[in-house]
């Protein structure tokens, strides 16, 4: 057992990574690393909060989840009023405030606060995309892009205007319908041949082709 233990540890220095993912293609270090990485391709939720019946994909994040319920969170950040319920998320908050980026991208001069945030990073160079939409063929590097998506299908508008009852999939349409209500007064979109300003991009498009065509 302790031999095993010295294995995986001498690939953090040699970067060897023998498991590959069948789906995406990624390849990994630990075996544990390529099983919890292909629940995303599964679905399998296999961890369950014994409060609400919620699942989840690894047991740190529902560890996680389960402070929503008890509401436990003894590391407190020394600089403003905020408490964490895991040691590493408040070391991660202190970045915020000296400006630490320690995960720099091998590929341009991009650095993050987050291991997490040069993984996404690291996406845009490498390609992969392993979110796919359930619907169609489109396939998207992260899990917030898929969800976007998805509300085209399933025809979801969650952002609510306030001043009338239209509604929204995206909150950028629903910043360019607010500009419409008087209250905002807002006219960002500016016209390059002359003074005229208009709510919505797609006004100041037909402003250009009507009075100042090509």
């Amino acid at each position: 057992m302790q031999s095993q233990h010295l294995l995986r540890h001498g690939r953090t220095h040699t970067g060897e990574k023998p498991y590959n993912c069948k789906d995406c293609g990624k390849w990994f270090s630990q075996l544990e690393h390529l099983r919890r990485h292909n629940r995303i391709h599964t679905g399998e939720k296999p961890f369950k909060c014994m409060y609400c019946g919620k699942c989840f994909t690894q047991t740190s994040h529902l560890s996680l989840h389960r402070t929503t319920h008890t509401g436990h969170r003894p590391f407190k950040c020394n600089n403003c009023n905020k408490s964490f319920s895991r040691a590493v998320d408040l070391r991660q908050h202190e970045r915020m405030h000296t400006g630490e980026k320690p995960y720099k991208c091998s590929h341009c001069d991009k650095s993050f606060t987050r291991k997490g945030g040069l993984r996404e990073h690291n996406k845009l160079h490498t390609g992969v995309k392993p979110f796919k939409c359930e619907h169609c063929d489109r396939c998207f590097t992260r899990k917030g892009e898929l969800r976007k998506h998805t509300k085209v299908h399933t025809g979801e508008k969650s952002f609510k205007c306030r001043h009338c009852d239209k509604s929204f999939s995206r909150a950028r349409g629903l910043r360019e319908h607010n500009r419409l209500h008087t209250c905002t007064g807002e006219k960002p979109f500016k016209c390059k041949h002359c003074d005229s300003c208009f709510n919505r991009k797609g006004e100041l498009h037909e402003h250009n082709e009507i009075v100042h065509p090509l």
